[in-house]
Order: C-alpha cells, then sequence, then structure tokens
C-alpha cells in the first residue's frame, strides 16, 4: 500500500531533521491581572544535523524579551535571534542562531492577553464565584501560543515546571507532583515520560483533590468535588478493566480535573490529569463514557501519537475503539449497543454534510487548520474500521493484535502509513484482501458497504414508541418513561422530526420536563429543536445555557440554527454579545465564523 508520505509537518517551522528538542523547563509566574505567563522556558536540544547552527521554533503572539544559550557545562551567554512575520495559522518562526557547542537554550518571554491557548476566567464565571481561574487547551496547534517549542505532534518531549500563581490558589499539571501540596504560590512539576507538546498543560484555579481509587481521583472547584466524585466514582474500574486488555497503565495516575463550563471540549486527554467539562455530571453516569475515551487515549494518542494532524485517526479511531469495549465491560453490551448505534447516526448525519474530501481518514489538511480535521469521521469511521478487522479475526486475536501495536510503538508518533504497514504485517494472513479494505476504509470518502452496523433492541423499542406518538395512536402517559435511561430517552428526540410544533413541544416539555433536564446532551438537543419550533418557554433556559457552557460541539449547532431565521438571527446575535467572552478562544474562533462577528483589531 502507497501513501503520501509525511516528512515534513505543514502545521510546524520546526526542522527536526536538523534539531529536535528533547526537554522543555518552565519557569513561569502567573498574572491574572495581566492575563498573562511570563518567565522563560529552557530548552535541551539534540543536533540530529551536526552542522546546524540554526533551532527553529514555533511561537503565536509571544513577546520575546531575550535568548541565551549554554554548553551545559558554563554560563549563559546571549544569541542573535530573529521572529519571523506572523501567519494567520502558524504563527511565527522564531530563529535562533547557536554556537557549535551549545546544548541549552533560555527564552525569556511573556504569552499575549489572548493567547488562543490560554482562557482567563473571572470569579463570576466559576463555580465558587471567589476566585479567578486560567487553563490550557494546546491542541491542536495552540501550544506555540505560550511556549516557545517545536510545536507538532511528531516530536515528543519530557519537561519540568516551576509555577508561581497567587497564594491562595491552586496550579496542576499533567505530570508528577504533590497533590497535597500546600497552597503557597509555588508549584513543581516533572514529566518524565516524552509527549507532544499538545498535552502540555496547565490549571490554575481554586482546586481540591480527592480520591476514587489506589491511582485515581478528582481535581474540582470545592462546590463541585463532590458531585464529581460521585459521577467519576467508576474511574478505577474502568482502568482495571482497559489493563486486563491492552496491558499495565505507564502514566501512574489517572486524575480527572473537572474546568469551569466554558472548556471548549468534553475532555482532554492530559496524561495523569485528564480535562474534563462539568457537562458530564449529569447524577447518574449516563455521560460517563467519555471518561473512558479520555483513558482510552493514554493508550492510542498518549502512549501512540499521530505524527501530524492528518493522521489524526490513529489517535481517535483507536480510542474510541477501545471506549467502546471499557463501556461494554463496566456497563453492559446493551449499553454498548446503544450508545454504537446512537454514534452511527450521528457519524452519517455529519458525514452527509462533509464534502468527500473530508470524509477520508488520511485527511489533507495543508493549507488548513488542523481542526477541520476534527470532525465525527476520524472517531466513528476510524472506529468503525476497528470493529470490521476485529470481526474479520475475531475478539482474541485482535485483541493480540492491539497490545503489540501498543508495544511496537510505544512512546513513538506514527502516521498513517506506518500503522497501515503494521496492521498488515500482523493481520494480513489472517484477512484476504486486506490491502484493498484498508484502502477503501483510509483513503476513499463514505462508509464501505461492508460497515459493521450495531442493532439495539432497547432503541428499536424507542423507536416504535415515538411513531406511536406522532401517529396520534399512543399518548406520553402510556410510555413508561421512569424506566428510560438516558440514552433511550435522548433516542426518541433524535427519532422525532425537528419541527414537531410547538403545541407538541409543549406536551413534551409537560411530560418530560426537558427544559429543566440536568442531561447536557439531551438538553441540547431539546433545545435545538425549541429554536426550529419557536418553543419560547425555553428561551430563557436556552439563553443561560448558551452563557454558561462553551463546549463546542453543544453551542455549535444552537447558533447555526439560531441563524437560520430573521426571527432568531437577533436573538443569536444579542446572546452572543455576552457570552464571547465567556468562551475559550477555540469555540470563539468557531462561533465567530457562524454568526459573522468581526473582532474589533487584529492583535500585534
Amino acid at each position: 500500500m502507497t501513501s503520501k508520505p509525511h516528512l515534513v509537518d505543514v502545521h510546524s517551522f520546526a526542522e527536526p531533521a536538523k534539531m529536535r528538542v528533547r526537554h522543555v523547563d518552565m519557569d513561569l509566574d502567573v498574572s491574572f491581572e495581566s492575563r498573562t505567563l511570563s518567565g522563560t522556558a529552557t530548552l535541551t536540544f539534540e543536533r540530529v544535523d551536526r552542522s546546524a547552527t540554526v533551532l527553529t521554533l514555533d511561537t503565536r503572539d509571544l513577546t520575546i524579551h531575550s535568548v541565551v544559550a549554554s554548553t551545559g557545562h558554563a554560563d549563559f551567554s546571549p544569541r542573535m535571534y530573529s521572529l519571523g512575520s506572523r501567519d494567520r495559522l502558524l504563527g511565527s518562526p522564531l530563529v535562533i542562531h547557536l554556537a557549535h557547542e551549545d546544548r541549552l537554550v533560555r527564552i525569556a518571554y511573556t504569552t499575549h492577553p489572548d493567547a488562543t491557548a490560554l482562557q482567563w476566567l473571572e470569579p463570576a464565571q466559576t463555580a465558587s464565584g471567589h476566585f479567578p481561574f486560567l487553563f490550557t487547551q494546546s491542541q491542536e496547534i495552540h501550544a506555540r501560543s505560550w511556549i516557545p517549542l517545536q510545536d507538532t505532534p511528531a516530536l515528543r518531549v519530557t519537561f519540568s515546571a516551576q509555577i508561581r500563581t497567587p497564594e491562595n490558589l491552586v496550579a496542576v499539571m499533567g505530570a508528577d507532583h504533590d497533590r497535597q501540596a500546600p497552597r503557597n504560590g509555588r508549584y513543581t512539576f516533572q514529566m518524565a515520560h516524552p509527549i507532544p507538546a499538545y498535552l502540555i498543560a496547565l490549571a490554575v484555579g481554586d482546586l481540591a483533590f480527592a480520591s476514587t481509587g489506589e491511582r485515581t481521583g478528582v481535581y474540582a472547584e470545592p462546590p463541585v468535588l463532590s458531585r464529581a466524585v460521585r459521577e467519576f466514582e467508576d474511574t478505577e474500574q474502568m482502568l482495571r478493566a482497559i489493563e486486563r486488555l491492552y496491558g499495565h497503565y505507564r502514566w501512574g495516575r489517572f486524575d480527572a480535573l473537572v474546568l469551569p463550563p466554558s472548556f471548549p471540549f468534553g475532555g482532554m486527554e492530559i496524561p495523569q490529569v485528564t480535562f474534563v467539562t462539568p457537562t458530564l455530571i449529569a447524577g447518574d453516569k449516563s455521560l460517563v463514557s467519555l471518561i473512558a475515551h479520555e483513558m482510552a487515549h493514554s493508550w492510542s494518542g498518549n502512549l501512540v501519537t499521530n505524527a501530524t494532524w492528518s493522521d489524526f485517526w490513529l489517535n481517535e479511531g483507536f480510542t474510541t475503539y477501545i471506549e467502546q469495549r471499557i463501556v461494554e465491560e463496566i456497563y453492559g453490551k446493551a449499553r454498548a449497543d446503544m450508545e454504537a448505534v446512537l454514534r452511527r447516526r450521528a457519524l452519517e448525519e455529519e458525514m452527509a454534510a462533509l464534502p468527500p474530501s473530508d470524509q477520508i481518514l488520511n485527511i489533507d489538511l495543508d493549507g488548513r487548520d488542523p481542526d477541520a480535521g476534527a470532525t465525527l469521521v476520524p472517531y466513528e469511521k476510524g472506529a468503525l474500521l476497528l470493529r470490521t478487522l476485529e470481526a474479520a479475526v475475531g475478539r482474541p486475536r485482535f485483541d493480540a493484535f492491539l497490545n503489540a501495536y501498543f508495544e511496537r510503538f510505544a512512546f513513538e508518533s506514527i502516521t498513517t502509513s506506518q500503522a497501515l504497514e503494521f496492521i498488515e504485517r500482523d493481520l494480513g494472513s489472517d484477512v484476504p484482501q486486506l490491502n484493498g479494505i484498508l484502502r477503501e476504509w483510509v483513503f476513499a470518502p463514505g462508509l464501505p458497504a461492508s460497515a459493521p452496523l450495531v442493532e439495539s433492541a432497547m432503541l428499536h423499542s424507542v423507536e416504535g414508541e415515538a411513531s406511536r406518538w406522532l401517529s396520534g395512536t399512543a399518548g406520553l402517559d402510556t410510555i413508561e418513561l421512569e424506566q428510560w435511561s438516558a440514552q433511550e430517552l435522548l433516542h426518541f428526540l433524535e427519532s422525532l422530526p425537528m419541527d414537531v410544533g410547538a403545541p407538541r413541544m409543549a406536551e413534551l416539555d409537560q411530560q418530560l420536563h426537558l427544559t429543566d433536564s440536568q442531561n447536557n446532551e439531551i438538553l441540547q438537543r431539546w433545545l435545538e429543536m425549541a429554536i426550529r419550533n419557536r418553543y419560547e418557554p425555553a428561551y430563557p433556559a436556552l439563553e443561560r445555557f448558551l452563557l454558561n457552557v462553551g463546549r463546542r460541539k453543544y453551542v455549535k449547532p444552537l447558533y447555526s440554527e439560531l441563524m437560520k431565521s430573521d426571527e432568531t438571527r437577533d436573538r443569536a446575535l444579542a446572546i452572543y454579545r455576552k457570552a464571547r467572552r465567556r468562551y475559550h478562544p477555540i469555540t470563539q474562533t468557531v462561533i465567530d465564523g457562524i454568526v459573522g462577528y468581526q473582532e474589533p483589531a487584529l492583535r500585534a
């Protein structure tokens, strides 16, 4: 099999064939007053080309104060450097001229108040309402906005950090640290395993910690902590389940850090301390499969990483497959099948709106924001490919393959070509025409006809109830709704046409209390229906939701629906003017495009 080789990451200025950074030591002050991080990053680098004298780093909107270098055995002394012109997508290259004996380079810098990886929250935007909060989100290419480094997943680094904060706040990073450290404004961290830059993360706020197991625990703001512990109490059990399937967990601990609701994603798989949204806390564990997803990343993504963002499916497809296996192991096959059906439906709906070029697993992102590849395709189509291979060879044989894959590429970043070569070498004798199967799945748009189709008897029953209610042959009072899981109720709503009409919306709300739902998956779907049907009783809840939740998956379809009509467009703009500052820059970029928002001025 042949595919376009990924010798260069088109989303990085780094030149790893000349020099490669191996370790990053950060010494940073956190200032909520100026909304900046300032200090130094000391990089230990390897000279791959012995004649090379130039180290090129990725930056975005950093103010560089000085650059000094050392042989490692002498004092640091100044070096010449230049900051290249700013590319709208990539930022600016920092070009450093080094002496042949140099082994360390130290950059003194300050971040921009609008750094794309950083979100600075005012006390009113937090659960306690008393303290500010900061968190980072570096995936895909935002690490360069707070650390000058080679910001490409192809390169992995170890790191250490000294973080200084206001004395009443706690700093947390995904690295070894003292979870019981006193609140003295000084925190130290050490990550001994090499990781890509996008997995370096920092959070600072009024955080408390509670254990959920021998190797697991939860960080959260005090008002949230007890609910989070109850919701995520199965985390240790999940960890043991995945170890039985795919080998020893290599990162020491698996803690979850519950961020404020402006966090743009469901979760971010930071080694040792996964960042998660509070929208997972539904009170009934109905959304904790996302914890299983982030845990699965400890193997696929963190241990074995995509080398470029065109290879993103290697992270997410493998992880989504493993997530489904964990859910089946912990919560049973019936729930796993329900979730698989819902996922397949969501994939098909999204794929129908994508151009063929974006329905491909090994997507071409040259000249594009890598975030354009973060659709359901790498997640769900990637997982379906692995399901296809599992069905072809049997689960025990496929588990053996996955164990061999993780062992072979542990702590490496690989391309699609490398992964496919390994699959063919390991499974080729078991699967006739494997080359053709892989080619169709990875390089062709759409879903192959052979894609596995999961059935769920429970969801079939739900569809029948929805059909009977729509036809008028049954009322909501005849359905045993109290017996339904959250997944069944969500599927009931998704089985209804979006435009059922305001009278029927009122009936649904009266019987199911949907406007007051504590499950954010259900509430988001309901609010989208409320917009379409002009169901005004839900509009106050819609505004509260958009003002308080910044998860991109939720707010993007709501703003999109609001912008479809002149009647609701003004409402969208009015809400967004109030909500925008509450959203992370990643979410802002998406919603700006939907509502036509223009930034007042270009950042310097």
